[in-house]
């Protein structure tokens, strides 16, 4: 019922409080109670409980008393260790003073009488601040109370000025009991020394700085807020001529300024009109201006604003810096004038560049329309010129064939030889206008390499096989992406040479070979080789090695290839030894998959000797046409021959059936077509019948439109060695079973 932990004050009244209750509560029993044995009883018990209580209760008091005794003998003791402390302190608890020693009290005699017991932290410092006793605070009471306040944190310092030159510290330290300490230590001495060393620092700087000003080239003086000159050195009075008794601590700015705009020292004396110096001093915070002396020397006026309001002012000699400057000066207005003048030719001779520039690019057009002219007529004219050397190889060929065995076998075999040559300088000459062409470009697309190396090897090898040369090679599936085309003539340019160039009994193999990501297509002939100096100069137009015979070509076919190769992004190389044969190589970036069958170069090694089908022939040039048809007849054919497509129309009508291949010219007369020709064909005759275009056009658009429609592309002039195949691979795996589309 009662709290031991309690104040002794409180235990006491609550211990009353209990014995009076108990008291009245006996009393109402008595009075209440029943037999006179239970009030007995209960008076005993009663008395027992209150003498009890007695007894606790006089011990609480003694308790009491004793703790009183200690905390009146506790204060005694505080009030004795704060009076020997050497500072003034005053402890605040909850905010209220608790007790102060007398230093503090007699710091500030006017005001100590209102430092009591119990008054507040804010109005102690308050009355402190309001003595007349206090000259300067250097801080703020509040900010240092609220510091101290604050849990945890360090102590809270001021410094505060007394009359007589008198300094204290005061420290505001809060503790964990919620109680503030204040404390006032006096520092009047080390104030005191402090200032003493630093006014003897200063006056040490004074001497230093006047040693530093003695000896600076230039010529330094400073002049107080006032305009009274303060420090100076000799420099400044030698530059600007000033007499002894001029220039002394003391004298004003103004006398200054005025003595030397009256003995006119500068040539310009409005320099020194001082109004105007302070004025732009006021604005700017410095000025700097140049002038002549009297005696010729150019010198460089500083002025500065100091921080208290005064002036520094340098003067330094720059008169052989402003020589410097002049001379420079003129070299420069020299160099001026000579680099006007020299512009001035150059743009003369600019002028007269431009002219011929621009007569160099009317010249330029002139020559690239004329090319360009030349270049179009050339791939125009084209078909135009393969038609009659066509007719004349499908009749070169019925002769070669009519007249073996007979006396004139040698003499067609010459035509024929001679005819060949001729037609490999018409390629040439049409690939080169072909690569010159300013609106054509080469079309790239994936290309099996082992078929183009084939159809070159079937062409060439009666070539081989007249000059008793072993033509071979080493078949190869590997893709790359090329235009078809022309990388089939660069191909066919390379072993045409090396057949020509080897003689008989000689080899020349045609293969690839992988390295890595790359291809090499390499030919290699064991025929007279090539010599260092020749291996630079072979790939030009008509530059042929110093060692050839005579009559072996123009010089156009490596310059063809390595045009095509450079417009195809491959490279061209050549190793060859004088004697000992050559290898000419391309280089490709190969592609990641395997070739897909084609329809050029998949025909068979071997053809039959009887052709026994039904050939539909379209071709609008007579002799051509007259030609194809001798030959087809000679291979057992039954040609039927038409010149247009009405007339191809009326021979399918009369036979009542479709032919079993048709063979169509690309261009035909009144803007007709061959591959109209073979879609009317197929369209009539209701079956996909197998189809061969033959063309002029290299182009590759041709080549895929025969891939989407069904019809393979043969070249103009038409290699015989390569038709009979191609027919007979078509009618065997392409037969006229499916209906057209």
């Amino acid at each position: 019922m009662i709290d031991p932990d309690a104040p002794l004050e409180e235990q006491l009244a609550r211990q009353t409080r209990i014995i009076d209750a108990l008291m009245r509560r006996a009393e109402r029993q008595h009075e209440v109670g029943g037999s006179a044995y239970g009030a007995f009883q209960s008076a005993i018990s009663l008395q027992a409980q209150v003498w009890a209580k007695t007894r606790d209760l006089e011990r609480t008091t003694d308790e009491l008393r004793h703790a009183r005794d200690d905390s009146e003998r506790m204060r005694r003791n505080l009030a004795e260790a704060l009076s020997a402390l050497d500072g003034g302190v005053a402890v605040f608890t909850g905010g209220l003073l608790e007790v102060c020693n007398d230093i503090f009290l007699k710091l500030l005699p006017d005001v100590s009488g209102r430092f009591q017991p119990g008054m507040d932290i804010e109005q102690c410092l308050t009355t402190i601040e309001s003595s007349r006793h206090l000259v300067t605070v250097e801080g703020s009471f509040d900010a240092a109370l609220a510091q101290a306040r604050r849990e945890g944190a360090s102590v809270a310092s001021l410094v505060i000025e007394l009359q007589g030159d008198r300094w204290y510290q005061v420290n505001l330290q809060g503790t964990s009991g919620q109680a503030v300490v204040l404390l006032l230590t006096e520092i009047t001495a080390i104030v005191r020394r402090n200032r003493s060393e630093k006014e003897q620092l200063v006056e040490g700087h004074a001497d230093y700085l006047q040693a530093v000003f003695e000896n600076m080239t230039s010529g330094v003086c400073t002049f107080s807020a006032t305009g009274v000159v303060r420090m100076y050195n000799m420099q400044f009075r030698a530059l600007l001529g000033l007499p002894y008794t001029m220039l002394q601590k003391g004298t004003d700015l103004a006398q200054v300024l005025d003595y030397v705009a009256q003995h006119g020292l500068i040539v310009d004396a409005s320099v020194f009109e001082i109004a105007q110096w302070l004025d732009r001093l006021d604005r700017q915070g410095r000025l700097r201006r140049r002038m002549r002396h009297l005696s010729g020397r150019m010198l460089d006026l500083h002025a500065y604003q100091l921080p208290d309001g005064g002036v520094l002012l340098e003067l330094k000699d720059v008169t052989l810096e402003s020589r410097a400057t002049e001379m420079l000066e003129n070299r420069v207005a020299e160099r001026t004038e000579e680099l006007t003048h020299a512009n001035a030719q150059l743009r003369e001779q600019f002028d007269e560049m431009a002219r011929v520039e621009e007569e160099l690019r009317i010249a330029k057009e002139r020559a690239e329309a004329a090319v360009s002219s030349k270049t179009r007529f050339l791939a125009a004219a084209s078909h135009d010129l393969l038609q009659p050397v066509n007719a004349a190889k499908l009749l070169i060929a019925m002769l070669v064939d009519s007249v073996s065995g007979t006396r004139f076998a040698p003499t067609v075999e010459r035509l024929d030889g001679s005819f060949n040559s001729i037609e490999q300088l018409l390629h040439s000459l049409l690939d080169i206008s072909r690569l010159d062409s300013l609106d054509r470009g080469l079309l790239p697309s994936e290309v099996c390499l082992g078929t183009l190396m084939r159809s070159v090897w079937e062409d060439q090898m009666p070539l081989a096989q007249r000059k008793g040369v072993t033509l071979d090679m080493v078949p190869s599936m590997i893709v790359v992406k090329s235009d078809p085309v022309y990388l089939l003539r660069s191909i066919q340019n390379l072993v045409v040479n090396a057949i020509q160039y080897t003689p008989g009994g000689g080899r020349v193999l045609v293969g690839c070979r992988r390295r890595g990501a790359v291809v090499d297509l390499q030919v290699w002939d064991t025929g007279v080789g090539i010599s260092r100096k020749d291996q630079t100069r072979i790939f030009e137009e008509f530059t042929r090695a110093d060692n050839v015979p005579p009559g072996s070509g123009v010089g156009l076919g490596l310059s063809i290839v390595d045009r095509t190769c450079r417009h195809l992004g491959h490279k061209v190389r050549v190793r060859s030894k004088p004697g000992a044969g050559s290898v000419f190589s391309i280089e490709m970036e190969a592609l990641q998959r395997r070739a897909a069958a084609e329809d050029r170069g998949q025909a068979p090694e071997t053809a039959s000797q009887d052709m026994d089908h039904i050939v539909l022939l379209i071709e609008n040039d007579p002799d051509v046409l007259y030609a194809f048809t001798g030959k087809l007849e000679q291979w057992g054919a039954s040609v039927f021959a038409a010149r247009s497509i009405d007339e191809a129309l009326g021979h399918v009508r009369d036979m009542g059936m479709a032919p079993d291949i048709v063979l169509a010219d690309y261009q035909l007369d009144d803007g007709e077509t061959g591959d109209r020709a073979i879609a009317a064909v197929r369209a009539l005759s209701g079956v996909r019948v197998p189809a061969i275009m033959i063309t002029a056009d290299r182009g590759n658009a041709l080549l895929r439109k025969g891939a989407a429609e069904g019809f393979s592309v043969l070249t103009k002039p038409v290699q015989l060695s390569r038709l009979r195949p191609l027919i007979d691979w078509k009618l065997r795996w392409q037969a006229p079973e499916d209906a057209a589309e």
